[in-house]
């Protein structure tokens, strides 16, 4: 599936599809295994694909990431930069992580209707692209993170945001 490292990163880091749409190479550190959240890709009616500030003042945020995600995001950039010497000056840099063919910015509605095609297909439980979010916060709190930590991933204003969604896994942690 064209879309697969999206898909994967998106349950590894909980981030957004505007989030992920958005990344641009320049925002991995690679030395120190960490992305940092800068802004979000979303289409606009009457506006196309638009370039905007994350959702909120805390959703511009560094994720640490695990080796699987370094290597996902190295094998992304090998692959680009394939296309990008075959395709030529046709090339569209704008340095995003996630493109079309050309280099041009994924349109964020394929991506999601994609990802509904493949859970409908494979008769999967109702799931949604945003969903991905969902279940990197379920593992993470219940493999026992800290509900700040998870919260302060998932880029939320506050860590009460976090509980309100979150709460009913917490009961279990107290024991």
């Amino acid at each position: 599936n064209p879309y697969k490292n999206i898909y994967h990163l998106a349950i590894l880091t909980g981030m957004r599809r505007s989030e992920l749409l958005g990344l641009q190479w320049k925002d991995i550190d690679w030395n120190n295994a960490t992305l940092h959240v800068q802004r979000s890709l979303q289409r606009i009616n009457g506006r196309g694909l638009v370039v905007s500030q994350p959702k909120t003042k805390k959703s511009r945020r560094a994720i640490d990431l695990g080796s699987s995600s370094v290597d996902l995001l190295k094998n992304v950039k090998t692959k680009q930069l394939e296309r990008r010497l075959s395709t030529g000056p046709v090339w569209n840099d704008q340095d995003f992580v996630f493109t079309q063919m050309d280099g041009k910015p994924l349109h964020p509605d394929k991506v999601s209707n994609e990802f509904r095609r493949i859970v409908k297909k494979n008769n999967l439980p109702h799931l949604t692209l945003h969903g991905l979010r969902h279940a990197h916060a379920t593992l993470m709190l219940s493999a026992g993170a800290n509900p700040k930590i998870v919260s302060e991933r998932l880029g939320h204003s506050n860590v009460s945001i976090t509980l309100d969604l979150y709460s009913h896994l917490l009961p279990g942690l107290q024991k």
